[in-house]
């Protein structure tokens, strides 16, 4: 299934699809390659002025890349900006492994076509279109949250307050066998004395 999705995509785009008839001055002129219009990449419209939006989708993309990822096609998907990635990470994959798997995966997944019949569809294509790639500040240390940003998010309020709660926390720990001695004192100077006459406190108030 996955194998096949891929070569209808192919099929679809390289030997159904017509060449580009506009092709910008930029582009890279290789006579013996067919040129096809990349379907992953915006494209402008020489005529209007306009973008026209790729004619896959990223969610798309991403389901395309998937498969032909599974069968060792990905050299077969034009380029765009999830391709790249979808390479490098293929890339560090095969690195790691050791070299006598490595060759075994590259004899089994090989992309050559074996009958001469189907070699249209996995021929050589020029893509053409432009690659832009969206710089992204701190995705390249891995943290995109924060990058760029003059002030931090405030966080609840305890977080805020966590410091400075901490700080007195600690102060009144420092003294608090003063503050038991000096409570104890205050409460025992206040208790009455059974051998003197009951007194009138000076503040009393008359209930009338």
């Amino acid at each position: 299934m996955a194998a096949r999705a891929v070569k209808r995509f192919r099929i679809r785009e390289v030997l159904t699809a017509k060449a580009p008839s506009i092709v910008p001055p930029a582009a890279p002129s290789l006579s013996h390659v067919p040129r096809r219009t990349n379907p992953f990449v915006p494209q402008l419209n020489a005529k209007t002025g306009k973008w026209a939006p790729p004619k896959y989708s990223l969610r798309q993309q991403a389901d395309l890349i998937k498969k032909a990822r599974k069968t060792g096609m990905l050299d077969l998907l034009p380029p765009s900006t999830k391709t790249k990635k979808a390479r490098e990470r293929l890339a560090v994959a095969q690195a790691a492994q050791p070299v006598v798997k490595a060759q075994v995966i590259t004899g089994e997944t090989s992309s050559t076509p074996t009958n001469p019949k189907d070699a249209g569809w996995q021929r050589p294509v020029e893509w053409i279109g432009k690659v832009r790639e969206r710089k992204v500040a701190g995705a390249e240390i891995g943290n995109r949250l924060y990058a760029g940003r003059k002030r931090m998010f405030k966080g609840h309020k305890w977080e805020r307050l966590a410091e400075k709660r901490a700080i007195r926390r600690n102060m009144l720990l420092r003294d608090m066998p003063k503050r038991i001695a000096r409570y104890k004192q205050y409460y025992r100077r206040r208790r009455p004395n059974p051998l003197k006459a009951a007194g009138t406190p000076k503040n009393a108030k008359l209930p009338f």
